[in-house]
């Protein structure tokens, strides 16, 4: 498969109407954050039902905050296909990051490893962060598998931590730290020659 070109760009009301509707697709909703015990789709950041119709000062809280770096993912020819976010917490220098691709015609394609490199690159060398961290959850292998080619590690499991298809599953927590992800950059490149 050809490596994929992607682009992180500001969000607009029409990605949300769109990560709206992707999420009220069960599918995607559980690869993202699943649902939440009332039945709606999970999303860290904001709440897509709301934030479309938000007020401007309501919309710069929400993807203006130093806390949550929230991107549209667009291919190279410019669709939207799906959304990244990186809850940060300064205090401790690491950042939780999310990846979802919404256009589920798009998975297992290699968008959501663009994405995460992509915003990688900006966690370590932008904004200085020590660690980036993911909460995968068992049943999501897809995932697991990309996170583990970009150099994350098994940090632990969080025991029966996602609700999904009327039972409970274990979500694993991998981490990659700033040291780790210049050497596996650096790794990569000496094999592409």
């Amino acid at each position: 498969m050809a490596k994929q070109t992607v682009r992180l760009e500001p969000v607009t009301k029409e990605d949300v109407g769109r990560i709206r509707d992707w999420l009220n697709d069960d599918e995607v909703a559980q690869r993202w954050f699943g649902r939440y015990s009332y039945g709606n789709p999970a999303h860290l950041g904001y709440h897509p039902d709301r934030i479309v119709s938000a007020s401007d000062d309501e919309w710069e809280r929400a993807f203006n905050d130093p806390e949550h770096r929230i991107f549209s993912l667009h291919t190279e020819g410019g669709e939207h296909i799906g959304e990244i976010h990186v809850a940060i917490e300064e205090a401790l220098g690491d950042g939780q990051l999310s990846v979802l691709i919404g256009c589920k015609d798009l998975w297992q394609h290699g968008y959501g490893t663009a994405g995460a490199e992509a915003v990688l690159e900006a966690c370590f060398g932008e904004w200085g962060l020590y660690r980036v961290w993911v909460d995968v959850p068992e049943y999501n292998k897809a995932a697991r598998t990309m996170f583990e080619h970009l150099g994350f590690v098994h940090e632990g499991t969080l025991r029966k931590s996602r609700p999904h298809e009327g039972a409970r599953y274990d979500s694993v927590v991998m981490g990659i730290l700033a040291s780790e992800y210049s050497a596996h950059e650096h790794s990569d490149t000496a094999h592409v020659v």
